[in-house]
């Protein structure tokens, strides 16, 4: 508003311009430590809130949290195939140890079957030759109850190298993950390339005019009056 149109103001209805006056610590003014940055977002409440002291609110919906690293989405994927690659690493390596120990169980229960098959033998041949000796016959059903259990183990153990190999198999599914979130980010990283090429202007922002206070249509501006605005109104005044 220049001085002219504040004259005019004056010269049509002083007393009302009187009235102003009066009541002008309730006209919403603009303080200066209220000015909004690029780093300001309003809560729904209303009040003014920066990066430092931001609250998440599980009932608010808006605004979205501030760009910080915490909430930066291409950080956030970023850390996720980072974190789930060295842990598929460590699960790997872990499976490859259990079966490895699978594979040693299976090799000492192969050499004591060996060895229980050379004793099943030689208590067969002595149970035939001493049919009346009781021991021989004790010894011998003994030994075949262990070769068979052996047999138990030596099975199981091979289920649980199957096991392990099928969730070797099933650990692929995480690289083929991992490189669909490459995917996502690659698709946000040109996007938004995109978007800043396609916002780009030829004029610095800091050399812009700043943008008008209230426009004639808007509704929720009409009363608001700058500092300059009131500055050269009472300056006006004084000269009357």
């Amino acid at each position: 508003m220049t001085q002219e149109e504040l004259d005019a103001l004056m010269a049509e209805d002083l007393s009302d311009l009187g009235n102003s006056i009066d009541s002008i610590d309730s006209i919403g003014l603009e303080e200066p430590n209220q000015k909004e940055d690029a780093d300001t977002v309003i809560q729904d409440g209303g009040h003014i809130v920066t990066h430092d002291n931001y609250r998440v609110s599980s009932t608010s919906a808006w605004p979205p949290p501030p760009p910080t690293d915490d909430h930066k989405v291409v950080h956030q994927l970023d850390d996720v195939t980072k974190d789930s690659e060295e842990k598929a690493t460590e699960m790997f390596d872990k499976l490859e140890t259990i079966n490895g120990f699978c594979l040693d169980a299976e090799k000492i229960a192969n050499n004591v079957k060996s060895s229980l098959a050379r004793n099943i033998e030689v208590f067969d041949i002595l149970h035939e030759k001493f049919p009346n000796v009781a021991t021989f016959s004790e010894l011998l059903e003994l030994n075949k109850n262990i070769n068979s259990n052996l047999d138990d183990i030596i099975n199981s153990v091979q289920m649980g190298q199957d096991e392990v190999m099928m969730t070797m198999d099933m650990m692929q599914y995480q690289d083929i993950h991992r490189q669909k979130i490459e995917r996502v980010i690659n698709v946000m990283r040109a996007l938004s390339k995109y978007m800043n090429s396609l916002f780009e202007g030829k004029i610095d922002d800091d050399k812009r005019v700043g943008s008008a206070i209230h426009i004639e249509g808007d509704t929720t501006t009409e009363d608001v009056v700058s500092n300059a605005d009131i500055e050269a109104l009472i300056n006006s005044l004084g000269k009357k």
